[in-house]
This record gives C-alpha cells, structure tokens and sequence, in this order.
C-alpha cells in the first residue's frame, strides 16, 4: 500500500465543504480569509473536465480549465493553490486518474465525491451510487492513490447499519487515502433530519485514518464555538461545513461572525476581481440573504444581468469600474506585448495589414474568402491555405492566409475563426489590389455566379467542386501558437 505524504494535513481543522453553484473561487477564497484551513470546490464530473484545456490567465492572475465552448469549467488561483481540494464525480479509475493529473500541480489534493444523492450524480454511477459498489471504490481510490502525488480524499455517507458503514471504511482507509469525510446521514436523508453523530463517532474510533465530520449545520453549528462542539460530538478529527458557511462565511472566524453587509462586499470584491459569471455571483448572493431576499434590495438583485447589476444593488458602482478599468488596462497591456513579440518572431516574409472583417460591408452571400479563392482558380494557382491560432489570453483568434507561397495576415485577433480567416484574406486581396467583394467593389461578376438558376440534381459529381469550395479551402485544424507556454 503507497500512502502519499505531503504538506496538507486533515488533522484539527476546520473545512469548507464542497457544494454545487457555491464552492467556486470568491467563495473559496472568503473562506480562507475567515479562517478557514482547507477548502473544497464544487463537484466537477470527470467527463466535462476532460474535455478541458488548462489556460494561465494572465490578466486575472488564475490558472483556468476551460471547455470547448469557452465556458470556465474551474478556476483556481496562487493564494489558494496549498488548500483547495479539487472534487471530481466519477464512476470509472482511469478518468478519475487523467483528471487527477490534468489539475495536481494546481491545488492541494483530490476527492472523490461517493455521497451525493442528487440524481444528477447518481444516474451516472457517481456520488452516492457509489456507495453500494466497494469494489469499485476501491479501484478509483487505489488508482489515484498510486497515480498521483497530491493527497487524495473521499466523501461518503453512512449506510443503512453501523456495521456497514464501518466495514466499508475500514476498506476505504486500506486504500491509502488521506482522510475520509462522513456525512452523518443516510443517503435518502435530507438536512432537516438529524444528523447522526453517534455513527460518525463509531466511525472514527475504528480507524486510524483522519475522519472528517459533516452535516452539522441544522443542528449544531451556529457560530464558529459550535465547530469545537460538533468536532468533540463526533469525535472526529476535524470538521466540514457546507451550509453554516455558505449562509454566512465568516463562520471560520475565531474572533466571531461578521455583519452580512461586510461578508456580501467582501464577496463582491472577489467575484469580480476575478470575473465570476454573475449568475453565479447572485445565486450565492441569494443565500446569503436568506429571509431578506423579498425584501426591495433582494428584489433588485433578482432584477441583475451583470455584475456591474450586482454591484449597483450593493452601492458598489465605483469598486466595479475602478476594477474593470484595472483588468482591461492589463488586458491591453499583455495584448500590446504579445503583439510585439509577435512581430519579433514571425517569418519577415509574412505580410500583415491592419484589417478587420465586417459583414454588413458585403453583400449576402459574398466574402473576401470567396472573392480570392474565385481568383485563385482563375489564375490556375493552388487553393487559399489558411492556418488559425487561438491566444489563451483571451481566447481570440488569429490567421495566415498562404497564396502563391506568399503568406498574409491581419495583424489583429478576432473573436472567432472564422472572422480571423476572412482578415487574412481582405490583408491578402488588398495587397494585390483585386477587388473583395464589398458593395462597393465590382462583385456583379461573382454575385450573379453565385445566384444562377439551380442547375438541378447533381450526376457524378458535377458541379460538387463549387458546392464544397469553401469547405476545402482551409486547414482543417488549429496549430499551437509557437510562443506560448501557457498552455498543457
């Protein structure tokens, strides 16, 4: 049995639970301020993380997961990176493994989520599911255990007897897992039933291993002097906190709870310091608020589209522009020098021309796209070839049109591939001096081309090179961008 060893201990502390929609970074990172030791994220399921790719945002400071669609999947950050433990959903060791080592070097350690009852966990054999499958269990926990260096967890809840929840412990703790969290309920069990201390006792008396308790906060927790009082009920070696915190955060502080209106700018700040989506920010919001989301305040952050909404709400119109102004005077200032860098690195035989696409300029139909492949095959010269990047930056785009052996580009980034293809190709037509297909070119030619009578149905493939002209004229994948490290 190998048993990681690292800096992070479950010994004697006081621990933010991982939740679903709350467990995101402002959240993480106000806890830790409060006072707390260690923090969890939110439940990611393996299959959407590993269709992510690790992104260094260098304008917010983060290391950031991003899916296909740009969605920010988890966000992370330096001042969090010796604390948070990412939890993943998974049913099966060898995901549970790839996205283990997709995001050690970035946090603290991993969990396994084995006690979620929510169907959207369950249907896929995950969370509680999980439960009633040692083998398993033990297989995903065995895997991680011995695949990566960072400590790895889990969290169950108890099952039907004592015994059982024993005997399926004891087999967790052989694994050679770090700790071991226990919600003191069953899994059919909601929050308003009790939790069951006298379960989680018998637990941790019969391991050796860290038992972390959690389910307090109906019953026991109330301020911080209730962790100690719920820590020595269950006598576990430390406690986890979901709801008690996710109401009011600064439950961690020893010194005593904070005034709402504090906690909720402090939150505030870190959403948009680091550009939490606002549905997100309003949902945890609304938790905090609790009863006083009916009254005129809670009404109008219902009302919010933004966080510049959110922040109106709240009396914090000047925090949030003297921020944005901030980010975007750093976003400029990142773009300006990849630019240059850009310059100082490229091939001297690349044209480039400051040109943007804009649609509303041509008519339906009619793009500089078309417009130079129409004159390539005119001129018996071989097909635009066109190579697009991505920046990780901020996720715009950029292409280089290559024609005759000789390359062109705009020299800026557009939002999409599409939009970056069509600048290569204006910056190569202007420079030869051939017409785009603006309205106010000469495009009757290739207008009139494009809107003949229907020749009709196709036979053996005639006409079919017209027809998919703009589906071969491209690269059909993006390339890495030479210059940048950001990316794994």
């Amino acid at each position: 049995m190998t048993v990681n060893t690292t800096s992070l201990c479950f010994r004697n502390k006081v621990i933010l639970a991982p939740m679903v929609r709350v467990g995101t970074l402002p959240m993480r990172l106000l806890a830790l301020d409060y006072g707390a030791d260690i923090v969890y994220c939110e439940e990611l399921i393996d299959l959407k993380m590993l269709k992510c790719k690790r992104v260094v945002n260098e304008v917010l400071g983060t290391v950031d997961f991003v899916a296909p669609n740009e969605r920010v999947v988890f966000r992370t950050c330096e001042r969090e990176k010796d604390f948070v433990v990412f939890q993943m959903g998974t049913a099966d060791a060898e995901r549970a493994l790839t996205v283990a080592r997709l995001v050690e070097n970035d946090v603290a350690g991993i969990d396994v989520n084995m006690g979620c009852p929510k169907e959207y966990s369950t249907k896929g054999g995950m969370g509680a599911a999980l439960l009633s499958e040692p083998d398993k269990i033990e297989s995903i926990l065995t895997t991680l255990v011995r695949g990566i260096c960072k400590p790895v967890t889990c969290k169950i809840r108890i099952l039907p007897s004592t015994e059982e929840t024993i005997s399926l412990v004891k087999k967790i703790e052989k694994t050679g897992v770090a700790a071991i969290a226990v919600h003191g309920r069953k899994k059919e069990e909601r929050p308003q039933h009790p939790v069951h201390c006298d379960v989680i006792k018998a637990i941790s008396e019969a391991v050796s291993v860290p038992v972390i308790a959690n389910g307090g906060s109906h019953d026991f927790i109330k301020d911080y002097s209730d962790l100690a009082a719920f820590r020595q009920a269950t006598a576990a070696s430390s406690v986890m906190v979901a709801r008690a915190a996710m109401w009011n955060p600064s439950i961690f502080r020893k010194e005593g709870s904070r005034p709402l209106d504090d906690i909720i700018q402090e939150y505030i700040k870190y959403a948009v310091q680091y550009e939490n989506h606002y549905t997100n920010t309003k949902y945890c919001l609304c938790q905090m608020l609790r009863e006083q989301i009916e009254n005129a305040q809670g009404k109008k952050l219902h009302a919010a589209q933004s966080l510049q909404d959110i922040c109106e709400v709240f009396e914090m119109s000047s925090f949030y522009k003297e921020t944005s102004a901030l980010l975007e005077a750093r976003r400029v200032s990142l773009e300006t020098k990849d630019q240059d860098d850009d310059d100082q690195m490229e091939d001297a035989d690349v044209i480039k021309m400051a040109v943007k696409f804009d649609k509303r300029e041509y008519p339906p139909q009619i793009t500089p796209k078309m417009c130079l492949l129409e004159w390539c095959r005119k001129e018996k010269h071989l097909q635009p070839m066109y190579e697009t990047i991505e920046r990780p930056l901020d996720r715009l785009f950029r292409s280089v049109v290559t024609v005759a052996n000789q390359k062109y580009r705009s020299t800026f980034w557009e939002k999409s591939k599409k939009l970056a293809e069509q600048a290569a190709a204006i910056a190569c037509l202007r420079t030869l001096g051939l017409p785009e297909g603006k309205w106010s070119d000469e495009a009757g030619h290739l207008e009139n081309k494009r809107k003949r009578p229907d020749p009709g149905p196709l036979h053996n493939g005639e006409h079919r090179d017209e027809l998919v002209a703009e589906a071969v004229c491209k690269k059909p994948h993006f390339i890495p961008e030479a210059s940048d490290a950001s990316v794994s």
